[in-house]
Parts: structure tokens; sequence; C-alpha cells
């Protein structure tokens, strides 16, 4: 709202008042001065909490998420992936990931076969060249049986379905949707939308090493089965998004083993849990390393896989992540040991900027968890907000620190909430995952008018 400056203001307004007295202009009828209206707020989520289960991250107030909308990274997944996935877990309500994770299985699996060796480092060596340049194949079972053939492979699943990876071993391209909750605080599925970020063109085109035939010779000593073991967040912050990766991997495994399986033997899969946490997640990689397990497909959260990267880059194992989006993890020295199918949060900065600024925002208040994740894509979206003529009078950054345990006490963002409250913003995104809900309730709690 502006504030009267000057004696010609002043004269204005006591003129459009006197013009308007009978519809009681400065009056609520009774001789007392309106009150003025608090700012409405919408608010803005990201890929770590525009979800479903979210809405049960909220034990004390409930309505909040009514109008709440984001972006994610997500590919629009056929009515036949999402059967699949429903007939391993019933009970699932969202898909965020499962595409990521079933193709970051299926894409360990296939480089196993054409490197003729469950050797770690002979993994790596074609992970990048099963998404680049050879014969075209979109599912497991067509691309298995190329792969035995020692025949070069194109590798199109379910996220992977335009362009394949970099030379850093990231995808090229990337599809972002647009979610809204409803009145029912539930995802608006009438609404989402999907739009495409990246360039073909920025896909590796070096050539991985020849890929060898499946003989008996090769399965007698390529080390199989082929163990890849698991480091997703089943607990901790970022649980909420756990069943639908879960159901991801299970899936790839199922399909692969029912195809025949990599190098004459059935894969395993050597369960784990990142915890959200550190030191949970080191203690996982340390089992996978004493069980021998090749590829570790993980972490969930950005910030755990920086934090085990140097572990398993010590023990010569390839870690796979489905989820992590930390643009600081393309540049990351990883000996060429780190993977993943989610898309960088550079692309996603840039469609979160574009969704928030198609709403004509005045202020704009960027709420971030303090971690590689929260911080990086805070940054990314400020980037882009100013490229478009937002700056600093416009837009504040506001950060808060996770719970380093499951027992630690929640966030409390009482004094961010008035900060923002006190700034005028007018939109509010929030990066965090399932504690995040503390943030939305601090806001209520504060009096900031949430818009639905």
């Amino acid at each position: 709202m502006l504030v009267s400056r000057g004696p010609r203001r002043a004269a204005l307004t006591a003129a459009a008042c006197a013009a308007l007295l009978l519809a009681g202009c400065g009056s609520d009828g009774e001789g007392e001065a309106a009150q003025p209206q608090p700012t409405q707020v919408r608010l803005y989520g990201t890929d770590g909490n525009m979800q479903n289960s979210f809405a049960a991250e909220f034990d004390q107030q409930t309505g909040l998420l009514k109008g709440m909308k984001g972006t994610t990274p997500l590919t629009p997944l056929s009515d036949d992936f999402k059967e699949r996935l429903r007939k391993l877990n019933s009970k699932l309500s969202d898909y965020l990931y499962s595409a990521e994770s079933y193709d970051a299985v299926a894409i360990s699996a296939l480089a196993a076969q054409l490197a003729g060796s469950t050797d770690s480092a002979e993994i790596a060596k074609q992970i990048i060249g099963v998404t680049t340049g050879g014969e075209r194949c979109d599912s497991i079972a067509a691309c298995l049986r190329l792969a035995r053939n020692g025949t070069d492979i194109a590798y199109r699943g379910v996220s992977l379905s335009r362009g394949g990876f970099t030379d850093i071993g990231e995808p090229s391209t990337a599809s972002y949707a647009t979610l809204h909750f409803g009145s029912d605080e539930q995802l608006d599925d009438g609404k989402t939308e999907f739009l495409g970020a990246g360039d073909e063109s920025s896909a590796s085109v070096k050539r991985p090493p020849a890929g060898k035939k499946q003989t008996k010779a090769i399965e007698e000593s390529s080390g199989a089965p082929l163990k890849l073991g698991g480091l997703l967040p089943r607990t901790g912050d970022l649980a909420l998004a756990y069943p639908p990766m879960a159901a991801g991997v299970a899936l790839a495994i199922s399909e692969l083993n029912g195809a025949g399986g990599v190098l004459g033997e059935d894969v395993a899969w050597v369960d784990g849990d990142d915890g959200t946490n550190p030191n949970t997640a080191k203690a996982t990689v340390a089992k996978h390393v004493d069980a021998g397990v090749h590829v570790i497909i993980g972490a969930g959260a950005s910030g755990i896989s920086r934090a085990v990267l140097p572990d398993v880059v010590a023990a010569g194992l390839v870690l796979f992540s489905p989820s992590n989006t930390d643009a600081g993890l393309s540049t990351i020295d990883d000996k060429g040991l780190y993977f993943r199918t989610a898309p960088s949060d550079i692309l996603q900065g840039r469609a979160l900027a574009d969704m928030i600024l198609r709403d004509g925002p005045r202020r704009i208040a960027l709420v971030a968890r303090k971690d590689s994740y929260g911080e990086g894509l805070q940054g990314n979206v400020r980037a882009e907000l100013e490229r478009a003529g937002h700056g600093s009078e416009q837009v504040r950054l506001f950060s808060y620190d996770p719970p380093p345990n499951p027992d630690s006490p929640p966030v409390n963002f009482a004094a961010g909430a008035q900060e923002i409250k006190q700034f005028g913003a007018d939109a509010v995104l929030i990066i965090g995952f399932g504690e995040s809900s503390k943030v939305i309730e601090a806001l209520a709690t504060a009096g900031v008018s949430l818009r639905e």
C-alpha cells in the first residue's frame, strides 16, 4: 500500500474522500478509521515440498497449502508406468523422482552389461555412453538384448526421453512441471503444466569403450551378480519423497531380472537409508563397502551426496543419484564416479523465477534451508529475478537451520516470519523438505495473510 507523501497527495486524498463521503471513505460507518487490509501473500514451493504427502507434515494448522504453487523436475508419466509402480505400492500418492530412480538403476545395469564387468570403474566408463550415440532403445528388455551383443545403445527411458547425458554425467535436457495445491490441499492434476528445459546439443559426443558381447567366459570373469546399494531417504526431512523413489528402484530391478538379469545373474539390491543426515548416510556407505556393492543409488538430498562422496570415491564405487539438483555438484571433484538423472537447479531456478514473475509480485521473499540444495537454488532464483529487473529492494533472502536429527526440536521461524511480514512480501518462495511446513505455520502465526 502506498504511503501518502506531501500536501498535494493529502489534498487529493481529502478530495476523494469528500466525493465518496456517502460510501464511507476513511470510516467504518461508526466514526472509526478503517484498518488497512493485510497484503495477500502467495506461497511457492519446490521439488522438496510440492508433493501430496506434504500436507501430512502440518500437525497444528490445516488449510495453509490451498493455492500454493511450485515447480519440480517431472516428466509426463504414462498411465502404464504409473500402474506398474502402483502394483508394487498400491498406496503410492506421489511420483516425484520415481522415473529418475527407475532410470538411474536401468542405466547402471546397462553400463555393467556393456562393460562385461561389475567393476565400478569399468561401469563408470560406460554410463554416459549408455545414453548417447548408439542404437536407440526405450525399454529395459530391448536395451539389454542389444547390450548383450555388445551393441552401442542410446537408452531412452522414462525421465531421460529427449537428450542423453553431458560429459559430466547429468541430463542435457529436462522437463519441469508447475504444480498447484487445490482446496483439498492435494495437487490439482488438472492445473499441472509441463515445460522443457536444457539443450540436446550439450549431450556428450565422446564414444565409450567398445561394449563386450556376453559369453560364458565374460560371465565367469565379470564378478556378477551386480550389486546395487540404496542410499535413499527412508527417514529424515526428505522421507516424504521416499515412496515414489523406492517404487521406481523396485520396478527397474524387477524388470531387469524379468528380462534375464545382467551378465547372466539377477541384479541384487542391498537396501540402505541416508536418513537425510550425513552421519546416517556415511554409516550406510560403510556398510555397502563391506557388502561389496558396486553402484550406490542416492543420496536423496544434494547435501548428503556432498557429505558422502569423498567416502564413495575413496572406496572406488559409483554414486548415482536420482534426485540431486545442486548446481555445484556439476563441478565437484568426483574422479568420474558421480552421476545423476535429476537436472541441475540452474534450470529449475529459471522455471521458478518465470512462474513467480508471471503473477506480478512487488516484493518477493526467498526462504531456504541452510544446505547446498536450499541456498544453491535460492541463489539461482535470485539471479534470474535480478535479470528480470527485481533488485535488492524487491527481493529478500531468508534461511533456516534444518533439524540435525529426527528427535531435534522443529524449525523455529518465528523471527523470520515477522521480518517477512514487515518487509511486506506478497510472494514467498519456500525451498525445503518436510520441515518447511514449520516455516509456513510460522508465517500464518505471525499474521501473514496467505492467499488461497
